[in-house]
């Protein structure tokens, strides 16, 4: 018996988060699935353990999913999972043990996206840098009976195709911390708030800048500084990209139209 260790990506549409749940489908619940299928193999059968948990609508390409298998050759494996999986893509690995727990990883990083229109670059990147450090985060976050001070070791901001992306490295966040903390960067961004509300919600003055939207927010990569994934063929996944490519461009044809016949 071996553990392979597993970076998966996924969109957050059409799952009930990652974490399994009876009854509904999550990102867990569909690994299992796909294990099943292509092992031939019951679901009590396998040891399935995250290295994060993903919110509803929330995507990921860089979550870390370790399993137990009798499976020979991973790159095989990693093949046969994503010719048969619907959702989840299965893009890299390492041959691991039992004792290896994914949630103890170095760093963990998360993007959040802002169209840049009606926003201001300067004040989001001020904005940011407030963030940076070790601070009491209980105003941004959903208490959940744990300690809330904790540390963002960086946010990056950068400009791609009309996007906004913030980039936050940290080794662990609180629950809803980064959609909360983007929320209030995109209300001083847009001049509805100043850089001195999010300083008092920091001491801990009760404001609330509200939850910025999920699908905006991806889990880009988890990150163990002694461990190396091996990579599978990137190929196995183009035929998707350009369905993909091919649908938005329906979709942005549609809606071009809508606008022409105003």
């Amino acid at each position: 018996m071996r553990y392979l260790a597993v970076k998966v990506a996924y969109t957050g549409e059409g799952f009930n988060g990652s974490q399994r749940q009876p009854y509904l489908r999550t990102v867990e619940g569909e690994i299992i699935y796909d294990l099943c299928t292509v092992l031939h193999i019951r679901p009590e059968k396998i040891d399935l353990h995250m290295a994060g948990r993903t919110d509803k609508g929330v995507n990921a390409l860089g979550n870390v999913a370790v399993f137990n298998t009798d499976f020979e050759d991973p790159v095989v494996l990693l093949k046969a999972l994503n010719a048969n999986s619907e959702r989840v893509f299965y893009r890299s690995y390492f041959e691991t043990d039992e004792t290896f727990n994914p949630r103890f990883a170095d760093w963990r990083i998360y993007e959040y996206s802002i169209p840049n229109r009606n926003i201001d670059p300067k004040a989001v990147k001020e904005c940011a840098e407030l963030f940076v450090g070790e601070h009491d985060f209980l105003r941004f976050c959903r208490p959940d009976g744990k300690p809330t001070v904790t540390t963002i070791e960086s946010i990056d901001v950068r400009e791609e195709e009309g996007v906004m992306i913030l980039s936050f490295k940290a080794r662990y966040y609180l629950w809803n911390m980064i959609r909360r903390i983007s929320a209030a960067i995109i209300t001083v961004g847009r001049g509805r708030a100043t850089p001195e509300d999010v300083k008092a919600a920091l001491a801990g003055k009760e404001v609330n800048f509200g939850l910025a939207r999920a699908d905006a927010l991806t889990l880009a990569d988890t990150v163990y500084l002694d461990r190396e994934f091996i990579p599978v063929d990137p190929y196995q996944f183009s035929y998707r990209t350009n369905e993909e490519d091919f649908r938005i461009a329906l979709r942005r044809r549609y809606y071009n139209g809508l606008e022409k016949n105003r």
